[in-house]
């Protein structure tokens, strides 16, 4: 691996602190190297905060030295104005000479104005460093960008033997399929996603609050399916731990492509990613529009011999990983 590599590879680790917090600003990473040694490093603060290249400037004690120093960035600084100023003006004032990026962002504010600013005030920028990996890292904010809807992931639980739910169950709650550890891992995505869906039967049957309970983080905006105006105010989805937007024949036509006007309509609310969390109906609405980026599935050491089958799709699986008795299965949509 080479310097430059090594660098954008850290930038990219503390971006992800910002994971979940930024939206719809993109989680940033940046450090800046004086003589082969970081003296500064940021990532995106919250939405209306600094940007991470702000942060990481900042941090440095000797501002004299970032006149000889390196700045490393995971996408290319912005050159506009937004909640804060542009980041490629501040780099300028301070002359810090060499600039890394690691990606292109191809939004149409910056796409390359701001490389631009910074070679036209003498600054030797180099791009391109890990970019593939960079632009995985920043999939919500670039799905959000350039497909205009949401990073969309599909996620749920199976038995052994293919069910997601039961033929009949005594009491509306869920019926866990996988262990207290696995059950955590999903919390612990809820906090990492702008928001979460369901559709009617999941909160007739099981009555959930979709909230984060077992990991300290936000909570997710709450989307409930509600075609036939089944529910009411006394589901949880509806308490006041969270926001809560019901998708009814108010905002859209069920009549038309569901998942379609799904996006669309949290596209336009600034929502950039999403996590379906079931039903069967709901999921596979969205495998059959191809409106999907993951798939994240869990198979846990129970059977239920019936019961509603586990949505059927085609994705790229990477390497599974073993939660104890649980198996995770992650899929991408190529």
């Amino acid at each position: 691996m080479t310097k430059h590599e090594t660098h954008i590879k850290r930038c990219i680790q503390i971006a992800k602190n910002g994971l979940g917090n930024t939206n719809p600003n993109p989680m940033v990473g940046s450090v800046i190297v004086y003589n082969n040694t970081i003296i500064g490093e940021g990532f995106t603060s919250p939405y209306g905060g600094n940007h991470a290249e702000v942060n990481a400037i900042n941090s440095v004690s000797n501002k004299d030295l970032l006149k000889k120093a390196t700045l490393y960035v995971t996408l290319e600084p912005c050159s506009h104005y937004g909640k804060t100023p542009p980041c490629s003006d501040l780099i300028i004032k301070h002359n810090i000479p060499n600039i890394v990026i690691g990606c292109i962002d191809d939004n149409e504010k910056v796409a390359g104005k701001g490389i631009e600013k910074l070679r036209d005030a003498g600054c030797n920028v180099t791009v391109g460093i890990l970019e593939n990996a960079c632009k995985n890292h920043h999939k919500r904010f670039f799905t959000y960008h350039n497909k205009k809807r949401p990073y969309i992931i599909l996620k749920w639980a199976e038995t052994k033997d293919g069910f997601i739910a039961p033929e009949t169950k005594n009491e509306q709650k869920p019926v866990w399929i996988t262990n207290t550890f696995s059950r955590q891992l999903v919390h612990k995505w809820r906090t990492e996603e702008q928001a979460i869906l369901v559709g009617t039967n999941t909160v007739l049957e099981d009555n959930p609050s979709l909230t984060v309970r077992d990991w300290t983080g936000k909570n997710p905006i709450r989307l409930v399916i509600d075609k036939n105006e089944k529910l009411s105010k006394k589901h949880s989805v509806f308490n006041t731990a969270a926001e809560t937007i019901l998708i009814s024949k108010n905002n859209i036509d069920f009549s038309k492509n569901l998942a379609k006007q799904i996006c669309d309509l949290l596209f336009e609310k600034n929502i950039s990613s999403v996590i379906i969390e079931g039903g069967t109906k709901t999921l596979e609405t969205f495998i059959d529009e191809n409106l999907w980026d993951e798939a994240r599935v869990f198979i846990g050491n129970t059977e239920f011999k019936k019961g509603t089958k586990a949505p059927r799709f085609q994705g790229k699986l990477i390497p599974e990983e073993n939660i104890i008795t649980d198996t995770l299965k992650i899929y991408k949509n190529d």
